[in-house]
């Protein structure tokens, strides 16, 4: 065989070993990968050990409960995950493909949304673009884009990891409400120094042993130290909690929206709320981004506000 020749059977098999690496990565573990791939468990050992040989460098710490990329081996997975990308890019390109997406991508979404607002617009997404497979991961916070193998998050909150880019797509706005009976027969609050005497539920991502609430007429800015019975990181949580009197609550309008409506909740001091929250699309920094990822971000940043702009705009259900 010729030097050429070798060189080039060289570089495939290097490409081949790359693309094995970046699956054990993304499926979590050389079994997982193996399955994915369609091959034994000791041939992916072995593919990922004739890497590190060539590297020189070890790219997973491995035991017989967990796997963990080494500093060496998420640079590589990164770079990895760049160069693949950038072949297919280029692959297509020469089919005259172009921008039409392909392949799996890993969304990272929050529990809440995942499962009600968000799974409209995927769907449309999907049904635009069938060559496209999405793995839709419920999570709520920043992921582990690397070791994880994301592609992209929807974040509710500020970003402040500058290694991302951050879409800002709408903002969740989020009002005061308690069941009827948390009431005991008196008057709707109407000023937040009236909640101070009632049961409080803490939503911990977001609050725990104060609020603030702004009035919409004025502007006026309140702090209001609570001692919450109940605390949870679960939105569905802590409805449920409110719909059976536990206490006070501090809630998305849309979750709360339905409740409202049929009286099994109360919006209180309608005219004070909490500070909407921000809803983000986040990726890493990357020289290229595959066609899959673009038409996604384009799909939500059309799709997105309108969800939530309407729950703003649209009047809420009073007593």
């Amino acid at each position: 065989m010729s030097k050429l020749g070798q060189t080039t059977t060289a570089a495939t098999d290097r490409i081949g070993l790359m693309q094995t690496f970046v699956t054990i990565v993304e499926a979590g573990s050389l079994s997982a990968a193996a399955a994915r791939m369609g091959t034994t468990q000791p041939t992916v050992s072995r593919r990922l050990q004739a890497l590190e040989a060539s590297l020189g460098v070890p790219l997973l710490k491995r035991s017989t409960h967990a796997m963990a990329l080494t500093e060496d081996g998420a640079r590589c997975f990164e770079r990895a995950k760049e160069l693949l990308a950038n072949l297919e890019a280029f692959e297509s390109d020469m089919r005259g493909v172009g921008d039409q997406p392909d392949g799996m991508l890993r969304v990272v979404v929050p529990h809440a949304f995942g499962q009600g607002q968000l799974v409209h617009p995927l769907t449309e997404y999907l049904n635009r673009y069938p060559g496209v497979s999405v793995d839709w991961l419920l999570h709520d916070g920043v992921p582990n884009f690397i070791a994880s193998g994301i592609d992209c998050a929807i974040l509710v909150g500020e970003v402040t990891d500058p290694t991302l880019v951050a879409i800002r797509l709408s903002q969740v706005p989020r009002i005061v409400a308690a069941a009827p009976s948390v009431l005991t027969h008196q008057a709707v609050p109407a000023h937040p120094s009236a909640l101070a005497a009632l049961p409080w539920l803490a939503l911990r991502t977001y609050y725990r042993d104060h609020i603030v609430l702004t009035c919409s007429r004025s502007g006026e800015r309140v702090r209001l130290p609570i001692q919450p019975r109940m605390s949870t990181d679960s939105l569905f949580a802590l409805r449920s909690a409110a719909l059976l009197g536990l206490g006070v609550c501090v809630g998305s309008s849309w979750l709360l929206a339905d409740d409202l409506a049929a009286q099994r909740l109360v919006q209180l001091t309608p005219d004070w709320q909490a500070e909407p929250l921000p809803l983000h699309l986040v990726y890493p920094y990357a020289r290229f981004y595959p066609a899959r990822l673009r038409r996604f971000i384009e799909v939500m940043r059309a799709r997105i506000p309108p969800i939530f702009e309407t729950e703003v705009n649209a009047p809420l259900a009073r007593p």
